[in-house]
């Protein structure tokens, strides 16, 4: 209604220039607002209602492994079983994967013999398998 008296000119001056000034600091609010949205730094990510695949890889050949890479870039855990490979290409993969790993802040951890699990930034990796040598534990020996 105060903009249809303002459009005739019936409006009073004072009142005009009072809700000037009110528009002035609404808009000057917002935009604070908006500056202080954009500065603060606190970005917190919310679960994921997605369940995580685990991929489980046998590489039978050196070449396999940039499957394997791009399955970790897509940020998903892979089981990688090296006993299907030469020695010596086993340990060409797992240096390729360790570097893998390392540029997209993951790990990598050893859970077997010729058994590795590589994991993205986004899994964590708790606890430790041990390796048991010959004769040092026996299951037989711990009932």
């Amino acid at each position: 209604m105060g903009k249809l008296w303002g459009f005739l000119g019936l409006q009073e001056e004072e009142e005009l220039i009072e809700r000037v000034r009110v528009d002035e600091t609404d808009s000057e609010a917002e935009y604070n607002f908006a500056d202080q949205r954009k500065n603060k730094g606190n970005v917190v990510g919310l679960p994921s209602t997605k369940p995580t695949k685990m991929v489980l890889s046998e590489p039978r050949s050196y070449e396999d492994t940039q499957e394997i890479a791009d399955q970790l870039r897509l940020r998903r855990p892979v089981l990688v079983n090296l006993q299907r490979v030469r020695p010596d290409q086993g340990t060409r993969i797992v240096d390729f994967l360790s570097g893998t790993v390392y540029a997209l802040n993951g790990g990598i951890s050893k859970v077997g013999p010729n058994i590795f699990l590589c994991t993205p930034e986004t899994v964590e990796i708790q606890g430790a398998i041990t390796e048991m040598m010959d004769g040092d534990m026996d299951y037989k020996k711990t009932r």
